[in-house]
């Protein structure tokens, strides 16, 4: 029997894994979205096409900068972790893909290869990725080096992340901008609650060791939370909700939005340089039942604190005073530092009555530090 070999071709999106790298145990590919990523499938070093391939590497280094673009080499080799090839950053990393998972996803080897070591067919190729992680090219190795060449220079062509050409302009976001969800006297409320409160140390989720668990990481989040408990203003919000953000996602997604989680008031600190850098909403276990974001400003007396998508593009995003964005949990999504003052918003999630029963199927995978609080 021939052995069956995944393919992939241009427009289609690529796989997302986890697997070890140069520089993480664990790398989950989808979050390195929001330039443009350059696979090679190598397989060993050793290989005199490889060789050829990570020169071409070396030689148009100047374009792997890790905000237009990025490279990953994808090795088979344990002895490449030997020192053989090694991470240059910013730009330049490496999987080792000892067990060809990320190999058996992308085609490079059989889907039926087994993890045995006993011999198996190998295809070399390079993969070029949009920002949103879509397939560009897949350039066959050739046998005098020249693909890895052609690679680049297709890559030097293509228009900066979030641009669909000269003619075609920004690409566009796929999110709902909603003014005027609150008015501007529930957004001082709303404030003033935190204010009285007081805001506790915002964590996010990660799932170690199966459970879903509270994280605490500067690096990557800086924000102070305070959860509403008033029933009143719990039911002045619910208002608001229902009459002016479920109808328009209703309409624009068809979807119908009939729970929400977490009444929630976040402060993003310019004295912290409050931020969350790119993530997604629903990308554990005890997360995986939401469904939409909502990001709803209480003021405007702050400098950067701006949402964007890095995976159309480096476009930020500030509603006015009651105003909201509302987008996918699936989104890439990130908030960029506060320099100066204070950004207060209200951040729920809506999702429905068969995520309400994933949510609940989940319970038990809730790790210590981290509760439901609807």
């Amino acid at each position: 029997m021939s052995p069956r070999f995944a393919t992939l071709a241009p427009g289609d999106p690529a796989p997302w894994f986890r697997q070890r790298s140069t520089s993480n145990p664990d790398y989950a590919f989808d979050t390195v979205a929001g330039r443009y990523v350059v696979l090679c499938f190598f397989g060993s070093a050793a290989d005199a096409g490889a060789q050829a391939a990570l020169r071409s590497v070396r030689a148009h280094r100047a374009l792997l900068d890790d905000t237009r673009a990025c490279f990953f080499g994808i090795s088979l080799d344990p002895a490449d972790a030997q020192g053989r090839v090694q991470e240059s950053l910013p730009g330049v990393r490496f999987f080792w893909d000892f067990d060809r998972s990320v190999s058996r996803l992308y085609g490079a080897v059989a889907a039926d290869a087994g993890e045995d070591g006993s011999s198996f067919e190998m295809r070399r190729f390079w993969v070029l990725l949009d920002p949103a992680l879509r397939v560009v090219a897949l350039v066959p190795f050739a046998p005098d080096g020249s693909a890895g060449n052609a690679l680049f220079d297709l890559l030097r062509r293509l228009p900066p992340p979030g641009q669909a050409g000269e003619q075609a302009g920004e690409v566009p976001v796929p999110v709902l901008w909603l003014p005027d969800v609150f008015e501007p006297e529930l957004c001082r409320i709303l404030i003033a609650a935190y204010e009285k409160g007081g805001g506790q140390e915002s964590g996010f989720m990660r799932d170690v060791d199966g459970k879903t668990t509270l994280i605490h990481d500067h690096w990557h989040k800086r924000r102070r939370d305070f959860v509403i408990e008033d029933a009143n203003l719990i039911k002045a919000i619910q208002n608001r909700v229902l009459r002016r953000i479920k109808p328009e996602i209703r309409k624009v997604h068809h979807f119908d939005a009939t729970r929400m989680e977490r009444y929630l008031v976040a402060c993003y600190r310019g004295e912290d340089s409050g931020h969350f850098r790119p993530h997604r909403d629903n990308t554990t276990k005890g997360t995986a039942h939401r469904r939409f974001a909502v990001s709803i400003n209480l003021n405007d007396e702050f400098e950067g604190g701006n949402l964007s998508f890095p995976e159309y593009g480096p476009r930020e995003f500030r509603p006015p005073v009651g105003g909201a964005v509302v987008f996918s949990c699936s989104l890439m999504h990130a908030v960029s530092p506060v320099t100066q003052g204070q950004r207060f918003a209200f951040l729920p999630f809506l999702y429905d009555e068969a995520a309400a029963k994933i949510r609940e199927a989940n319970q038990h995978f809730l790790g210590p530090g981290y509760e439901y609080t609807s």
